[in-house]
């Protein structure tokens, strides 16, 4: 099973029994909250939309897997929210079969979704993949298989020979969660793999991957094994280990 990076998205496909396209934390509404802060930016959902329709037209999926955070505003729901939600979920249902794996941001998301478009908020298994959006540890049926997820909103600071920061750069992990920091025991032959993908929002911002497994974020980054955890560029370039990401940082 070979991922496809799509850096138009940032979206990732993987060709199983089907083919499933997966996006992360696209923060629906999220300029309302901008707007509460004092930063006033007109809305971006049909810019935003047309990103997830252009990876949708590349790939071609038999499924689109959206890995949580499809909205923003919580505990409630924005006015925003209200009157764009119904027609992106109308838009995409037109061109594919959609699936969301609840994210902390999700909150009141039924009112759009039909039930069997709502995955389990622990994940759930499909095709072999564990999914889910990244915030609580992974259900024991996921562990033992390479989960997908996102709620880290990863990026890779690239730096310059004189260690001058260049630019943030969205970035994707690949890694082993350790056996003994998850709550269910997983046979040592059967490690859990884990696939962090960078946010969909244009303005998500992100944590660097260096300080992902003191972040706190969640349960899963505590349990990343950074020796033998790979970071990505979203169009798929290797970075290198995040175990030689730290230790050139800290030399």
């Amino acid at each position: 099973m070979i991922p496809e990076f799509l850096p138009e998205g940032p979206a990732l496909l993987l060709e199983t029994p089907r083919r499933l396209l997966f996006i992360a934390d696209t923060h629906f509404g999220a300029e309302t909250e901008f707007g509460r802060r004092g930063v006033h930016i007109p809305s971006n959902t049909d810019q935003r939309l047309n990103r997830i329709l252009s990876c949708i037209k590349k790939a071609d999926p038999d499924l689109l897997i959206i890995l949580g955070d499809f909205k923003h505003a919580i505990p409630m729901t924005s006015r925003q929210e209200y009157a764009e939600l119904p027609r992106v979920i109308e838009t995409l249902r037109d061109h594919v079969t959609l699936r969301l794996a609840p994210g902390n941001h999700d909150v009141g998301i039924d009112r759009f979704l039909d039930v069997e478009e709502i995955l389990p908020r622990d994940g759930v298994l499909i095709d072999g993949i564990g999914v889910l959006h990244g915030h609580t540890y992974p259900a024991p049926d996921l562990l033992g298989h390479l989960c997908i997820i996102g709620h880290h909103h990863p990026v890779v600071h690239l730096y310059d020979e004189v260690g001058c920061s260049l630019r943030s750069h969205p970035a994707y992990i690949m890694g082993t969660l350790r056996g003994e920091c998850l709550p269910s025991p997983v046979p040592c032959d059967t490690p859990t793999r884990v696939l962090f993908m960078p946010a969909f929002f244009e303005y998500a911002g992100g944590l660097d991957v260096r300080s992902l497994p003191e972040s706190g974020l969640s349960p899963i980054a505590r349990c990343l094994d950074t020796t033998d955890a790979e970071v990505f560029l979203d169009d798929g370039t290797y970075i290198n280990t995040m175990e030689a990401l730290i230790r050139d940082e800290r030399a």
